[in-house]
């Protein structure tokens, strides 16, 4: 029940549904062209009445944040890119501009429904327009991963010290 918790008290704050189920997904684009008739569509009786719509991709964590690195090194953290849906799909990463220092590997081509594929996002720690900031400078980048139904959002976030 959402009005008591687990021992059955009276809950104190609101219960917050996950994204999930809110029909919205953070920092997501929804692109115009959604059907295509050449993808892999699955005709089934028990999803032909469903409304929802049954496809995209998941990131697992939906942000990097990388912390405080020392300028002139290259650091990596892994995201998890999960197909959501009931069909295959496809994604292309758009690569950040070289002056963040950014790159993204991954292996493209499709992906099953329920199947993951590993994004290693990869920084190499670089100052650019040095100002007095007590030796610390803010790296932010949006990186874009366009997929048949959306473009998704992974912000990227790390302080590099100089």
């Amino acid at each position: 029940s959402l009005l008591v918790n687990a021992a059955g008290q009276p809950r104190k704050e609101k219960v917050k549904l996950p994204s999930s189920l809110q029909g919205s997904k953070p920092n997501s684009i929804p692109n115009k062209k959604i059907e295509d008739p050449v993808s892999g569509k699955v005709n089934t009786s028990s999803l032909a009445t469903t409304r929802q719509h049954l496809s995209g991709f998941h990131l697992i964590p939906p942000r990097v944040t990388l912390g405080v690195l020392k300028e002139g090194c290259t650091y990596t953290a892994t995201v998890i890119l999960k197909n959501v849906g009931v069909n295959f799909s496809r994604f292309r990463v758009k690569q950040p501009p070289p002056h963040t220092g950014l790159r993204v590997m991954y292996t493209p081509g499709p992906v099953a429904a329920g199947l993951q594929v590993e994004l290693e996002i990869e920084i190499f720690a670089m100052v650019t327009g040095v100002e007095d900031t007590g030796g610390l400078q803010e790296v932010s980048h949006d990186i874009e991963i366009l997929t048949e139904t959306e473009t998704l959002l992974l912000p990227v976030t790390a302080n590099i010290l100089f």
